[in-house]
């Protein structure tokens, strides 16, 4: 139990990994050589990733997390957070009945909806938060638990509710402290 040794994620025949990164042994990536994980990002237990997706620096994917890329892909931006139970659908059935659904099904009798998913930097996704196709969650947005994120947001925005909506302005007083952190870590 643990995170994997660098041997081990060197293994994984990921597209592309930076340096310090963590990828707990619980966790499970279905499509590594389409994966790309940032210097010091961490993915914690329980976490499945799958399809095209980019991991941007500093990134900190919790416990219980689904990355779904499928064929558009998603992409992480630099110092963000998806807290516990987050999921980032970038593919998805059609519901309405018009076609098949699931993955036993051949492609021709479905009709999915494949639209790429963007978070930008330093965007915190609270606990059990939804992000679906199409979403572009811009630069410093923040969302309390269990957001449903149906719309892209605006920049250094807080959000809550199903689905999301604007609660108040968030603050980029973070930025300075991020030139700080990166200087301290430059020192070591």
């Amino acid at each position: 139990m643990g995170y994997l040794n660098p041997l081990q994620v060197a293994g994984l025949g990921l597209r592309s990994v930076g340096k310090n990164v963590l990828i707990s042994d619980r966790s499970v990536i279905y499509d590594p050589d389409r994966t790309s994980i940032g210097d010091n990002s961490r993915i914690d237990d329980f976490c499945v990733l799958a399809g095209e997706i980019k991991i941007g620096r500093n990134v900190h994917v919790t416990v219980y997390c689904n990355l779904a890329g499928g064929r558009s892909g998603l992409s992480i931006g630099d110092y963000s957070t998806l807290a516990y139970g987050c999921h980032v659908i970038a593919q998805s059935d059609d519901y309405s009945g018009e076609s098949m659904t699931n993955s036993t099904v051949s492609a021709h009798f479905k009709r999915e909806r494949s639209e790429r998913v963007e978070i930008g930097d330093h965007v915190i996704l609270g606990a059990g938060t939804m992000v679906l196709e199409g979403v572009r969650l811009a630069d410093g947005t923040a969302a309390g638990a269990r957001t449903l994120f149906l719309e892209s947001s605006e920049a250094w925005t807080m959000y809550v509710g199903q689905p999301a909506r604007i609660l108040r302005p968030r603050s980029r007083k973070l930025l300075d402290l991020v030139e700080d952190f990166e200087r301290e870590r430059r020192a070591e």
